[in-house]
């Protein structure tokens, strides 16, 4: 029960430091939230957790694979300026890419 309290606060606190940066400096809150940050944090929580190597790589090799597909959720705000109906359209589409993403995500992890 500690454990999973300290995982939740030091998650939290991250999660909170990030969003109050982004309204301070959205540039550098951008690149924190661009590195690794979860993966430095939940790689070595869930091996703590369940002392499963293998789980862990096959955790790592799915975050490796993940990462380049995750960056679709941001085509739509890249193409802003051609996308009409604001931010939420963008999000919306965001969402329906990261969507599909996930399952070219699932084929890929199903090959290795």
């Amino acid at each position: 029960m500690i454990f999973t309290i300290f995982k939740l606060t030091i998650s939290a606190g991250m999660i909170a430091f990030a969003s109050w940066l982004a309204g301070k400096k959205p540039e550098l809150a951008g690149f924190i939230i661009a590195m690794p940050l979860l993966t430095l944090l939940v790689l070595p929580f869930s091996y703590t957790e369940y002392q499963d190597p293998e789980n862990a790589v096959t955790f790592a090799r799915s975050i490796f694979v993940a990462v380049p597909l995750s960056l679709t959720f941001f085509i739509p705000f890249l193409l802003a300026d051609k996308i009409p109906g604001g931010f939420w359209v963008l999000y919306g589409t965001g969402i329906l890419c990261l969507i599909a993403s996930y399952f070219i995500h699932r084929w890929i992890t199903g090959l290795l």
